[in-house]
């Protein structure tokens, strides 16, 4: 076995396409696209490379076939925000083998090392921002719409590493149906209104008059909201318009619910429709004729991820959050929605998990971040 640094596009494609050897058909992973894999770790194509760098890894038999990947990443914004000098391993995946998988998290960390950072932390494809953590409970069922998944061998290859685990982030699965929660959701609202008549709640315009408009204030409220969380990162301008560009036409405007107090935007609730669902379907490939079976299975989706909710500091426990959730329960009701992923909540984070069981989410998936 050897371990090579990624140089060339011949090596950067076999990176690309490495987890399509390690999951059958039957598996419950999902293919991601593989144009969209090689714009994030393009340090052309994705600005998060603007203020971060990285080396790719892989791992190699004696057959000089691919057992194993990884990245090392170092995240300047993250390391200045956060005041922690700290560096990411991600985008692993690896054969059922302990030696293959110690290697290559050793190639990682000393990658970090050479450039000054002695701390690692991961997996985070690229960062928090991106899709994060292992796997630890929920391998019966496909992950959501940017949440990812592993074999479940992955745990004992991560424990014989000698990688201890810092952070669990959990899932919360919701059924969408007009129940007691929206007239429990109703009550609440009328009584948030009558205290703060200056609260607007819409939702997201997507007609190009007030699509940057929006995109602003999305920005502004996702960057204030989240700066005390573990993990978080402000998005760059750069980043959130590529971020925005991406998801444009899949969006659905009625899932993003924006609440503003007079001409202040302050919380945002943001649910994507589950492509995973598509995406199940393409292996991959959306062109030549993976188009036309995106446009047929995109009609299809009955289910959503609700993957960014959150109310700046100032206006927290007021019932926003209530108002948000009512609008986009309704809006979920309407459209014709079943299912609702909540994705994901931290361990520490006890009032939104409170706010997950108020609304009869129950946790079916868990995640963690290790650190070595």
């Amino acid at each position: 076995m050897i371990i090579v640094k990624v140089g060339n596009k011949d090596q950067v494609k076999q990176f690309v396409n490495f987890p399509w050897k390690i999951y059958s058909k039957n598996s419950k992973w999902v293919p991601p696209l593989i144009y969209d894999v090689k714009r994030v770790i393009s340090e052309n194509k994705n600005p998060f490379w603007l203020h971060a760098k990285r080396q790719l890894f892989l791992a190699y038999d004696d057959n000089n076939n691919v057992i194993g990947r990884i990245a090392a990443i170092i995240d300047y914004n993250y390391i200045s925000f956060q005041d922690d000098k700290c560096g990411f391993f991600g985008f692993f995946e690896c054969i059922n083998d302990v030696q293959t998988a110690k290697f290559l998290f050793c190639s990682a960390q000393e990658w970090l090392k050479e450039h000054g950072i002695k701390k690692m932390i991961g997996p985070m494809n690229p960062s928090t921002n991106g899709e994060c953590g292992f796997l630890l409970e929920g391998f019966d069922t496909s992950p959501s719409f940017m949440m990812p998944y592993n074999h479940k061998y992955y745990l004992n290859l991560i424990e014989q590493s000698g990688l201890k685990k810092i952070k669990e982030l959990y899932v919360y699965n919701m059924d969408v149906s007009a129940d007691f929660r929206l007239k429990r959701l109703e009550r609440i609202v009328e009584m948030v209104k009558k205290k703060l008549i200056d609260l607007e709640i819409r939702t997201f315009r997507k007609d190009s008059c007030f699509y940057e408009e929006d995109l602003k204030a999305v920005i502004s409220i996702y960057n204030r909201a989240w700066e005390k969380n573990w993990g978080f990162v402000p998005w760059s301008d750069e980043e959130f318009a590529s971020i925005a560009s991406k998801l444009k036409m899949i969006i659905e405007p009625d899932m993003i619910v924006i609440a503003s107090i007079g001409e202040e935007p302050v919380g945002m609730l943001v649910s994507l429709p589950d492509y995973n669902q598509v995406l199940k379907k393409l292996n991959g490939k959306l062109f030549p004729f993976g188009i036309f079976k995106f446009l047929h299975y995109r009609k299809k989706i009955d289910a959503l991820r609700l993957m960014i909710m959150g109310v700046v500091k100032e206006y927290r426990h007021k019932g926003i959050e209530a108002t948000m959730y009512e609008r986009g329960l309704k809006n979920a009701l309407k459209i014709g929605y079943k299912h609702c992923e909540l994705s994901w909540v931290l361990d520490d984070n006890i009032m939104t998990q409170r706010t997950a069981e108020m609304m009869n989410g129950k946790v079916y998936k868990k995640y963690a971040i290790y650190v070595w």
